[in-house]
């Protein structure tokens, strides 16, 4: 099959499950990767089971799965078009809120775990001249009050930018999504106004879809009702 090959860490849920149902209806071939393998799983056998969705636990902090992630893509599916550093997760404001172990496995997640991904990915996507997407965040255009997880989102920003930089000239277009609040299991208490995960995936799929010579480097979208 020639069909393009659209991969996402943090599939199981919100965004990354919500892209996915968006790139397979758009005709992609879709790599589920999390650490949820169930949930996966029930989402590769929504969006077509095995023949056009690959379901594939991985824990975006370790190297050696990150680097079986895109092995098994390429021997499955046989190419990489899109690849999309979703995954990562949030802490509560305040450096005195949360204990040091839950900051460490933010911050692998979201700047080590991203990395990773970047890694991994960049042969694959310049063999196609494929695509590379990072989950950002308004957080990482702004300091928000004790906020770690801001920073780590400040350092997703830089990373885009150095890795748009560092692939120019060999086609590969990198795009960084930064979302306002959104509706998703990231919030305790989800309440109105604030964006839908299908909101972000069509913002992602709008990258996604422009022509080889477009390179869409950022996109920062907000619900109306959010001022800051």
């Amino acid at each position: 099959m020639s069909d393009p090959v659209f991969l996402i860490t943090g599939a199981s849920s919100g965004i990354g499950a919500a892209t996915a149902r968006a790139a397979a209806g758009a005709g992609y071939r879709v790599v589920l990767a999390a650490r949820s393998a169930d949930r996966l799983q029930e989402l590769a056998t929504e969006l077509g089971g095995e023949q056009r969705a690959l379901a594939l636990e991985c824990d975006v902090t370790e190297w050696e799965q990150q680097q079986s992630m895109v092995q098994t893509t390429l021997e499955r599916f046989g190419r990489l078009d899109v690849a999309f550093a979703n995954a990562g997760f949030g802490a509560a404001r305040g450096f005195l809120k949360e204990t040091p172990e839950f900051w460490r496995s933010m911050v692998l997640t979201n700047v080590y775990g991203a990395a990773l991904t970047i890694r991994a990915t960049i042969p694959a996507l310049k063999e196609t001249r494929g695509h590379l997407l990072l989950t950002g965040s308004v957080a990482g255009r702004r300091a928000l009050p004790g906020s770690l997880y801001s920073a780590t989102k400040w350092a997703v920003t830089a990373m885009g930018e150095a890795a748009r930089l560092e692939l120019n000239e060999t086609g590969v277009r990198v795009t960084l999504i930064e979302p306002g609040a959104v509706d998703t299991p990231f919030f305790d208490n989800p309440s109105e106004g604030r964006l839908h995960a299908d909101d972000v995936a069509r913002t992602v799929m709008f990258a996604v879809s422009q022509p080889p010579h477009v390179d869409i480097n950022e996109i920062l979208v907000r619900p109306t009702a959010q001022s800051n």
